[in-house]
């Protein structure tokens, strides 16, 4: 019995060693997205992790297969805290819309915290779309000739399950073609290779206020802060239609220590409190969230039972 009271109690200490001297050397932060999205928010919080730990927090793009590429990257990592992962609801939707993957979404990786929530979409055109409001634009999309195209980040994520409701609740017509990230697909919009897409506020924000985009509505409860004068879907003259807007989190390998992650999850709570955090978040129209490693589990869970019956519902075939 002391035996094992001992070996418990060694654990015990290098389990809480970990967590003391963690970091002690650059931890990279991989994005599995190119610019825009989780790209913004990593960086930013990135930079106030840096200063807080003392240690560099590099953050590396990785786009590919919505997500996938970078994903596996990190579920192959060393389990010590030192390779992270930044990412949107996507990575929750992946399982359900690809036939195979290269790793395990609930047992590769380990849930460390939610950054932030994106409460709504925004659903937006190219200035050259007709369209002044999204009644219009519905007249128009039902039409068999209209030709129309949205961008997404990929297959099978947030903006890609939003936009394939919409068109079944709508009965319009449009045709799919998928981005490496959500900055990609936004600027696909403001340089006219595309129509229409629902977005995240943080990608679209730029286009919108410089006149390259039009938002015609959100499809959150409430109207946007930061676009006071968008009507939400059913001010639009839409009541049926609703969507998250999906988050951004970061997770680390499976059995990385949970001191670690614990330490992290504490360290990102404290930047979200730095009022310059809090302010660039709101500019970029996001809601901190920073909560436990345990509240975020539970919170996957969730989202992998909601977004299983989202892709039934859109009528996604996994490829």
């Amino acid at each position: 019995m002391m035996n094992k009271l001992l070996a418990l109690a060694l654990v015990t200490l290098a389990t809480a060693a970990w967590g003391q001297g963690y970091p002690n050397r650059p931890v990279r932060i991989v994005v599995p997205a190119a610019t825009g999205g989780p790209d913004i928010v990593a960086r930013l919080i990135a930079a106030q992790l840096q200063t807080q730990l003392g240690q560099p927090f590099v953050v590396e793009n990785r786009p590919g297969a919505n997500g996938i590429v970078g994903a596996d990257i990190v579920a192959k990592a060393a389990p010590d805290g030192h390779t992270l992962m930044v990412y949107s609801s996507g990575f929750v939707i992946n399982p359900f819309v690809h036939k195979k993957l290269p790793y395990d979404t609930e047992k590769d990786f380990t849930p460390v915290t939610n950054l932030v929530s994106n409460g709504g979409l925004f659903f937006a055109v190219h200035p050259s779309v007709p369209a002044q409001n999204l009644q219009q634009f519905i007249a128009l999309a039902r039409q068999p000739d209209s030709k129309l195209a949205y961008s997404t980040p990929g297959v099978g994520n947030t903006w890609h399950l939003a936009m394939e409701v919409f068109k079944s609740v709508t009965g319009t017509h449009m045709t799919h073609i998928p981005y490496k990230g959500g900055g990609p697909a936004a600027a696909a919009l403001a340089a006219g290779e595309v129509q229409a897409m629902f977005t995240s506020p943080a990608p679209i924000m730029p286009h919108f206020k410089s006149g390259r985009a039009r938002v015609l509505a959100y499809t959150g409860d409430k109207r946007h802060p930061s676009a006071p004068d968008v009507p939400t879907t059913a001010e639009a003259g839409l009541p049926q239609y609703r969507h998250d807007g999906g988050w951004f989190a970061m997770f680390a390998p499976a059995n990385t220590p949970m001191d670690i992650v614990e330490k992290l999850a504490r360290e990102v709570r404290t930047a979200m409190q730095n009022p310059g955090v809090r302010e660039k978040l709101a500019g970029l129209g996001v809601e901190p969230v920073a909560d436990s490693p345990a509240e975020f589990k539970k919170f996957v869970a969730s989202e992998l039972r909601a977004y299983a019956e989202q892709v039934r519902l859109a009528g996604v075939t996994p490829e």
